[in-house]
């Protein structure tokens, strides 16, 4: 199981395929700040919800400096259907190896239903402009997660 990031460790770089199969890499983004989000799969009613939470807000995320790249486990393919079905503005990347949500402390042991089982814990990491983690936040509820982030960065 992998160690969770905390506040000052420098975020894992990572280079993962979009839903239009583009090389998208956190350093892409340097000297901007970056919500990292982690999401167990594409086309599920938590993860629809928080991916159309995050591209509600993306104007008043991006207006305040923030971009925002939500990854799974899933392939570019299903990430594309995904992004059309719902009409998604944010960047969805794929890691269906799981080393990214490995590196990020977002992949593990999770209670699902009363049971231990093993997956992906739903996170966000905030990644400041230098590249180090300004908050990261573990098994969040997909649910008035956005509305939370918003209010914990005082935007």
């Amino acid at each position: 199981m992998s160690e969770r990031l905390q506040p000052g460790d420098t975020a894992p770089a990572f280079t993962l395929p979009d839903a239009d199969g583009n090389e998208v890499s956190l350093a892409d983004h340097k000297g901007r700040k970056v919500i990292v989000y982690f999401y167990p799969a594409a086309l599920t009613p938590g993860c629809t919800k928080q991916a159309c939470d995050f591209t509600d807000n993306l104007d008043l995320l991006a207006g305040a400096g923030y971009d925002v790249i939500g990854v799974s486990p899933d392939k570019p393919e299903k990430l594309a259907k995904f992004r059309e079905q719902e009409s998604l503005k944010v960047t969805l990347v794929g890691d269906p190896d799981k080393t990214v949500l490995e590196a990020y402390g977002a992949f593990g042991e999770k209670k699902l239903y009363g049971k231990t089982v093993v997956g992906v814990i739903r996170s966000t990491v905030v990644v400041d402009e230098e590249g180090k983690v300004e908050h990261a936040l573990y098994n969040v509820k997909a649910t008035g997660h956005v509305a939370k982030i918003i209010k914990d960065l005082g935007i």
